[in-house]
């Protein structure tokens, strides 16, 4: 059967979520003159907010926590490793990234051009995402890729996060697509890669960290540009 729908997974695969997320931390903790008040310097505040906030969102996949607890986490966690316990802090900055990480909406090298690629191929693109839906949406549509897409999938609205198979069958349902005309490409191996083939869907694995995951007849790529030798 061929090849007719092309499904995205949206964070670090078309929006540059690690750049944007970057950007707007570094706002925040300028504002509230984080450096001067507690001596943290920022690239290492950073570096561990990343870490905590990647571990995080692996239990929110795997079924461990709600995205409640990550909000309440992620930054207080990182303060906390510095040794500064302030939960109003904390609350400041979860609010604040919410808010302001919109503002940002740098995308993947190479996103714009591959979604024209696609577009002029005629295959019909969609979203899955593990995001909440308020901000995936307000990511697609202030960044100006939201007119590419036919449907839109945030887990908020399946009430489960890849690798389920149940956001995948919702997804493929809204978007009157069959698994065997429908190819996945993402960034996480477990929820994109393994999530989409263990469903019996097709997948590129988008292996930004150069990981070398390699599983027999899986398609993967370092750059989206790539995308053009599969479809």
């Amino acid at each position: 059967m061929k090849m007719q729908h092309v499904f995205f997974d949206l964070d670090n695969t078309l929006w540059d979520h690690r750049r944007n997320a970057y950007l707007t931390i570094k706002d925040l903790f300028e504002k509230q003159e984080i450096t001067s008040k507690y001596h943290i310097d920022f690239e290492e505040f950073h570096s561990v907010y990343h870490d905590i906030n990647e571990e995080l969102w692996e239990k929110i996949r795997d079924g461990i926590i709600g995205k409640e607890y990550l909000r309440e986490h992620r930054f207080y966690d990182s303060f906390k490793h510095f040794g500064v316990d302030d939960k109003e802090l904390a609350i400041y900055f979860e609010e604040n990234f919410l808010d302001n990480i919109v503002s940002y909406n740098e995308l993947v090298e190479g996103a714009e051009d591959v979604l024209e690629y696609l577009k002029a191929k005629n295959y019909t693109l969609h979203i899955i995402s593990n995001g909440f839906q308020e901000v995936t949406e307000r990511k697609c549509s202030l960044s100006g890729i939201a007119p590419y897409f036919k449907t839109i999938t945030s887990a908020d609205a399946v009430g489960v996060r890849k690798p389920n198979p149940r956001i995948f069958e919702y997804s493929l349902s809204l978007s009157d697509a069959k698994k065997e005309e429908s190819i996945l490409i993402g960034d996480d191996w477990i929820a994109d890669a393994m999530g989409a083939t263990d469903f019996g869907m097709d997948a590129i694995f988008f292996d930004v960290y150069k990981e070398d995951k390699q599983k027999e007849g899986l398609k993967a790529i370092t750059h989206l540009q790539q995308i053009k030798e599969y479809l």
